[in-house]
């Protein structure tokens, strides 16, 4: 699962934040960063999902 969640980090990362945390201020904020540029939206994915946030 967690390659799955990597791949989705990289190609859709709001959704990879709502797989990791749910409905939290990590998924919000993470939606904010990709709106800014897509790349601090893919990291902040990355960075959940390889911690292993959760909400």
């Amino acid at each position: 699962m967690i390659i799955i969640k990597i791949i989705l980090a990289i190609i859709l990362p709001p959704l990879a934040a709502f797989l990791q945390v749910g409905v939290s201020t990590h998924f919000w904020i993470n939606i904010i960063l990709t709106l800014l540029g897509g790349v601090p939206g893919v990291i902040h994915a990355l960075w959940l999902v390889l911690t292993g946030k959760t909400s």
